[in-house]
C-alpha cells in the first residue's frame, strides 16, 4: 500500500472532544473515525489491526473445536420474554424500536436466547453433543456513559462462543480448554504477562464467572492480584468468604486497576430449560442441555493495545497485529532515489512482507513523525545517502539504533 493511495490522514494534534487516550491516538493516527460517543468507524489501518486480532481469536477458537457462524442482530421480543430479559427493569441497556408492520424488536446485546432457540432443530440426542459455535458480531448496548473510547462502546464487535454439552462434567472439561485458549490469545497479543483470570460474580448463572482482566492505569475495574497464582479477584466478590473458598490470603493480594477483555460463564441449564432445548440420553431419559458462554471483545482489544503499547510519540503495535510491518519512507524525488525505493518496495512485498510505502512529497521529519504515530514496527528509509552507500536504513520503532542493510539482508531479517 502507498500512502498516496491510502484512505487515511494523520493529525498533528489529538481531537479536542475525545478524553480517552486510546481514541485520541487512534483518531490522530488515522485508524478510526468517531461517529458519535461510543460509536467508531474503522478506517483501513484500523480495520487491518482489527482483522488481525479477529484472526488470532478465530484460530484459537477453531483449535478447541469451535465452528464459526453469523447470527442476526435483530432480536425477537417474544423469545427474550421467555427468559425474563426483555423488560427494561431487568436489562436496562437495550436499543429497542417498533416494527412498521407491528410489534417490537431490538438490537442484540448478547445472544444466549437466540443461539439456544436456534439449536432446537439440531440437538435431540446425546449423539448430537457436544456442539460448540461462535461468531464475530456487532453488539449494541445503550450505555449511560461512553467516555472510554473503544473500551466502552455503545456499538462494538464481540466474539461470543457457546458450548452445548450433555453434563456438567463434560462442560467443565471444555470450560478449562476455553480458559486455556483465552490465555493463548492474550499471549499472542503481547499482553499475557499483565492479563489475569479473575474471579467475579456469576450472577444468576453460577457462584463465579471468570473474567480476563488486563492491568491498566485506565482500567475501570478494581481487582486484587495474586501474582504467584496468576489469578485475581474482582472487587465485587472480594470478601473473606470468597478468599477462604479460593484458598488465598489478603496479605498475598495486590490491589490494581484493570480492563476486562473477556469473560467465560457456566450457564448450566438456565436457558435450555426456559427455551426447552433438550436431548435424549443413552438410557432414553430427556434432559436439558448444559451450556456455557465465552465472550471476548476484538474492538475493545484494539483500544486496550493502543493504550498499553503507546509512548510519547504515538502507537507501538506488537508485530502480529500491526497494520503493516514496515513503513518505507522515500526521502526526495531524485530519479535514483525513486527507482531504488520502488524496487525495494517490490522486493519486500514479493517476499510477503507487509509494507506501507510513503511515496508522498513531504519533509523527512513529517514522514518520521507519521511512522512513529502510526506505530508501524519498522521504519525503512531510502534517500540519496542510502543509495550512495548501496544499502538501506532500518530502525525498529522501539529502538534508537539504525542498521544499514542491503535488500537480501532486509528480507532475511523481516521475513
Amino acid at each position: 500500500m502507498r500512502t498516496s493511495q491510502l484512505f487515511t490522514k494523520t493529525r498533528k494534534e489529538a481531537p479536542a472532544d475525545e478524553t480517552a487516550r486510546n481514541a485520541q491516538l487512534l483518531i490522530q493516527a488515522g485508524y478510526i473515525h468517531k461517529e458519535m460517543a461510543g460509536a467508531y468507524a474503522f478506517l483501513p489501518l484500523g480495520k487491518r489491526v482489527l482483522d488481525k486480532i479477529v484472526q488470532i481469536i478465530r484460530e484459537e477458537m477453531n483449535a478447541i473445536g469451535g465452528q464459526e457462524i453469523s447470527m442476526t442482530a435483530l432480536q425477537s421480543k417474544e423469545l427474550w420474554e421467555k427468559t425474563d430479559r426483555w423488560d427494561d427493569s431487568k436489562v436496562d441497556n437495550w436499543f429497542k424500536t417498533t416494527i412498521n408492520g407491528g410489534g417490537e424488536t431490538a438490537l442484540a446485546i448478547t445472544h444466549e436466547e437466540p443461539i439456544t432457540n436456534m439449536m432446537k432443530p439440531f440437538i435431540s440426542s446425546y449423539k448430537d453433543l457436544p456442539l460448540n459455535v461462535y461468531q464475530f458480531q456487532t453488539k449494541f448496548r445503550n450505555e449511560m456513559r461512553a467516555k472510554s473510547g473503544l473500551m466502552r462502546g455503545r456499538e462494538f464487535l464481540m466474539k461470543d462462543f457457546y458450548s452445548f454439552n450433555t453434563s456438567k462434567a463434560a462442560h467443565d472439561k471444555f470450560y478449562d480448554e476455553a480458559s486455556e485458549a483465552y490465555t493463548r490469545v492474550f499471549e499472542r497479543l503481547g499482553i499475557g504477562d499483565v492479563t489475569y483470570m479473575t474471579f467475579a460474580s456469576g450472577g444468576i448463572f453460577a457462584p463465579f464467572s471468570h473474567e480476563f482482566q488486563t492491568l491498566s492505569s485506565v482500567g475501570e475495574d478494581t481487582v486484587y492480584v495474586h501474582e504467584a497464582k496468576k489469578i485475581a479477584i474482582n472487587q465485587e466478590v472480594y470478601t473473606d468468604e470468597v478468599l477462604a473458598q479460593l484458598g488465598v490470603k489478603k496479605e498475598d493480594l495486590v490491589q490494581k486497576t484493570a480492563v476486562e477483555v473477556g469473560n467465560i460463564f457456566t450457564l448450566g441449564t438456565r436457558f435450555s430449560e426456559a427455551l426447552e432445548l433438550t436431548f435424549t440420553d443413552e438410557y432414553g431419559a430427556v434432559k436439558p442441555v448444559f451450556m456455557g458462554s465465552y465472550g471476548l471483545g476484538p474492538s475493545r482489544l484494539v483500544g486496550l493495545l493502543a493504550e498499553h503499547f503507546a509512548d510519547s510519540k504515538g502507537l507501538v503495535w506488537p508485530e502480529n497485529v500491526a497494520p503493516f510491518k514496515v513503513y518505507l519512507a522515500r526521502l526526495g524525488d531524485a530519479p535514483d532515489v525513486l527507482s531504488n525505493a520502488d524496487e525495494l518496495y517490490k522486493v519486500l512485498t514479493a517476499a510477503g512482507i507487509e509494507v506501507l510505502y510513503d511515496d508522498q512529497d513531504s519533509r523527512p521529519g513529517e514522514k518520521f513523525a507519521d511512522a512513529d504515530l502510526m506505530g508501524v514496527p519498522y521504519r525503512l528509509v531510502v534517500s540519496a545517502k542510502t543509495v550512495e552507500a548501496g544499502k538501506h536504513e532500518l530502525k525498529k520503532r522501539t529502538e534508537t539504533d539504525v542498521q544499514m542493510l542491503d535488500s537480501v539482508e532486509l528480507v532475511k531479517l523481516l521475513s
